[in-house]
């Protein structure tokens, strides 16, 4: 029985395994450049973060329905499920699917027929986070943050993704501001490969209430002292940052140091079909490779539902709280 934890920093289309992407083709007569699922997988070796991106974006095309988005997250939750996980906080990116002529209710309306029903089906709360491309216009990101007004019932908030050098947040504080305007949780990815200056923009401009990733930060120990102060989470990836060379290995992790600092970090996937694990993989890999006890890993579960948006399930929380607390770990 593994730790119970919600996973914070999950991208859905980052979750597409060969053997679905092959089977998405084949259903939507979609030609992939690759002969079969194994050439598909030795194609996951990537170089850093812009190597990855080209064939997330490029396998993206296999995704065209409601049903494929539907196919997509019941798969995600299954796995994720299995792995211990009790509350999922998901990622997408509408502006990768409107540029393919996918059109916003597609997506919404086919990931939603598998989250509404999560709890029932795999015992996983969800909530929805509509992700804007830091490397597209800020005036796109408004566009679509207008494109899902009718399914602002369905979303939670907003999130900051893809390519981070040379992006600032500052680029995106109108369509933050009229996120915030309406009521929807801010977050946004930074200090991953950005400097520490980004999550302290993200912070200030965006008024972000986590940060993705935010590995960086440790270079500024006054920002270090301001996130603990301010208890913001950080949603660390630690198999995504070796993948993408963030740190050379998990060996080399900061994320013993982060945790004596007082930091509240949470142990999250990101995109685990391409980064080699889901959030359990994740948790058991730095225990391992950073010899992590069984209370610093509770301490992580502990964090990940704090820092939840639940704040409209209290109730929900306290109990998957109660569940951390009562976990018994096995002998070793």
């Amino acid at each position: 029985m593994p730790l119970p934890i919600a996973e914070l920093h999950l991208h859905i289309e980052g979750t597409l395994e060969p053997e679905l992407a092959f089977a998405l083709a084949a259903r939507n007569g979609v030609s992939l450049p690759y002969a079969d699922e194994d050439a598909l997988r030795e194609a996951y070796r990537f170089e850093d973060l812009q190597s990855f991106l080209n064939l997330y974006y490029e396998l993206m095309a296999v995704l065209r329905t409601e049903r494929d988005f539907e196919d997509l997250a019941n798969a995600y939750l299954a796995r994720a499920a299995a792995q211990g996980v009790r509350h999922a906080e998901i990622f997408f990116d509408p502006q990768a699917h409107l540029a393919r002529g996918v059109e916003m209710g597609t997506v919404v309306e086919g990931l939603w027929r598998a989250l509404g029903p999560s709890r029932e089906n795999h015992g996983v709360s969800t909530r929805l986070i509509l992700c804007f491309l830091r490397d597209e216009s800020a005036e796109s990101a408004l566009a679509t943050l207008e494109a899902a007004g009718p399914y602002l019932d369905r979303i939670t908030g907003v999130g900051l993704d893809s390519a981070e050098v040379g992006h600032p947040p500052v680029k995106f504080r109108e369509v933050y501001e009229a996120a915030a305007a309406l009521g929807l949780h801010r977050v946004a990815h930074a200090g991953e490969e950005g400097p520490p200056e980004y999550v302290t923009e993200a912070l200030d401009v965006l008024g972000v209430e986590r940060v993705d990733h935010g590995l960086r930060s440790m270079e500024d120990p006054a920002l270090v002292e301001r996130l603990v102060r301010e208890r913001v989470p950080l949603t660390l990836c630690p198999l995504s940052n070796v993948r993408l060379r963030t740190v050379d290995t998990l060996a080399d992790h900061p994320l013993p140091a982060m945790l004596d600092a007082g930091l509240m970090c949470t142990v999250n996937s990101d995109d685990p079909a391409y980064f080699g694990g889901y959030a359990g993989d994740n948790l058991d890999a730095v225990r391992q490779a950073l010899g992590l006890t069984g209370e610093r890993l509770r301490e992580l579960a502990r964090n990940s539902f704090l820092a939840s948006f639940l704040e409209d399930d209290e109730e929900l929380r306290a109990r998957y709280l109660a569940e951390v607390e009562a976990y018994e770990f096995p002998l070793a």
